[in-house]
């Protein structure tokens, strides 16, 4: 945990990265810009930062940097919020105007994640089966100025995707209940290995929901997302899945440029993402992208092609005057 940096997502629906990148340079911090290797990112210290080399609206502190009294962090204008675990919803990639599910949603940082890629057009429905983390989720999504959103407390699996209301429904998120193995701040209680038991009870579930998911039947894409190291709620899973589905579902190549790829556990696992601190300076993560074949397959979003090109500072460069027009349209942060 102590090796993992601080990473920042920006709010795109309250600010930019260049008025953030400005606020947190008038509160001393010195801005280095784009990292170009993950190395950079483990030199940093003091008050230094960069832009993520990976994601386009993340920054990057030194470890165990504190924002959770900074000004941007309490009025909802940035989310603090692990590399690995914004990557779903950057893959999932949704086109703005679309209807969304999250699937198993709290606490709300990948809800937040997509409403910023829809532009907050569009629709999510978010489900979770604990009344306090629905609570907790309707707080947070609100302060970051989510709209179009409907919580709901209820098990995704109850959920009845021939109701009409999902009719529209083109893009899921499914990031289930894991073992967690794969999170580097544990509690020194916590389970750091799980049984074979409750491993083979965990990716029965995870089995169970993904199919749920991909039978939604307007559905095009889809991502199954853990942060779990385990192999049997990994790739086991999204193999039994396709094997059921296999016909009607495709796994993509999600992010060619990602240095961590799946397990070698079937034909075509490496189109599956890893992440991990010791290759990535993140939580261990594992992502999978799913997409209907034929017609019905889903074209990205400018969100993912702009990671994927990246065009975005160069390393040392101050923010540019493109942003200008920009911030007439977005809420400044004085």
């Amino acid at each position: 945990a102590s090796q993992v940096p601080r990473y920042v997502r920006v709010n795109t629906l309250k600010t930019c990265v260049d008025d953030a990148i400005d606020f947190f340079k008038r509160q001393g911090y010195s801005y280095l810009g784009k990292a170009a290797s993950v190395e950079e990112l483990r030199a940093l210290s003091g008050k230094k930062f960069l832009l993520d080399l990976h994601l386009p609206e993340l920054l990057v502190f030194p470890p165990q940097t504190d924002f959770h009294d900074n000004l941007l962090y309490t009025s909802g204008h940035i989310i603090l919020q692990d590399k690995a675990s914004c990557l779903p919803a950057l893959l999932l990639s949704p086109a703005a105007g679309s209807h969304v599910i999250d699937a198993c949603a709290a606490p709300g940082n990948k809800t937040s994640h997509l409403a910023a890629i829809l532009k907050n057009k569009g629709r999510i429905f978010a489900f979770d089966v604990d009344t306090k983390r629905v609570a907790t989720m309707n707080t947070m999504l609100t302060r970051a100025g989510v709209m179009g959103f409907q919580l709901a407390q209820q098990d995704f699996l109850t959920v009845d995707p021939g109701d009409p209301k999902y009719s529209q429904v083109t893009y899921i998120l499914l990031d289930p209940s894991c073992s967690g193995s794969g999170m580097v701040n544990r509690g020194p209680g916590e389970e750091a290995a799980p049984s074979a038991e409750r491993l083979q009870a965990l990716a029965g579930f995870q089995r169970r929901v993904l199919s749920h998911a991909l039978s939604f039947p307007a559905l095009r894409r889809l991502v199954y997302s853990t942060c779990s190291l385990h192999r049997e709620e990994n790739e086991d899973v999204v193999w039994a899945v396709l094997r059921e589905r296999g016909s009607a579902f495709r796994l993509v190549n999600a992010f060619p440029s990602w240095p961590c790829r799946g397990l070698a556990a079937f034909p075509g696992a490496e189109c599956c993402l890893r992440a991990s601190p010791a290759e990535t300076l993140t939580h261990g993560f594992f992502v999978a992208v799913l997409e209907r074949r034929g017609e019905g397959a889903a074209a990205p979003s400018s969100a993912l092609a702009a990671a994927e090109e990246n065009p975005q500072h160069q390393e040392g460069t101050e923010p540019g005057a493109a942003s200008k027009k920009r911030r007439r349209k977005r809420q400044r942060v004085k």
